[in-house]
């Protein structure tokens, strides 16, 4: 029996959750999904530039587990815009955090800020 997947921290959701090709002909692209908790990671790495270990504490899980969460993510991202996909956002193994952290999005939590608190996360963003 393999052991259960713990709930990663997400202290933002995505302001928008559906990204994608504006001139593309034809028929509707494929659309690519990425977790919450994928977002999350690029998030916290690319765009406030932590480190892994640093992303690891803030989600609450071990830094090789963000290691393969960040490469997914980047891979996603990268074929998105190479292969001209729709990348959407939603659904993964997360816990909107309760915003009371010190490592909550450096003392304020985007889930208050947002007003779009949800969890656990396994239904997506809406």
């Amino acid at each position: 029996m393999p052991r259960p997947r713990k709930w990663r921290r997400v202290c933002e959701l995505p302001a928008t959750a559906l990204f994608g090709p504006l001139n593309r002909p034809g028929p509707a692209p494929e659309t690519i999904t990425m977790t919450v908790d994928e977002y999350e990671t690029l998030r916290l790495v690319d765009h406030q530039g932590l480190t892994q270990e640093q992303c690891a504490q803030h989600m609450n899980i071990a830094r090789s587990t963000v290691q393969g969460i960040y490469t997914d993510a980047r891979t996603k991202v990268a074929q998105a815009l190479v292969e001209g996909k729709i990348l959407s956002i939603q659904g993964g193994d997360y816990q909107l955090c309760d915003g009371l952290s010190e490592r909550c999005g450096q003392g304020s939590c985007g889930r208050h800020r947002r007003g779009r608190g949800r969890g656990p996360g396994r239904e997506g963003i809406q």
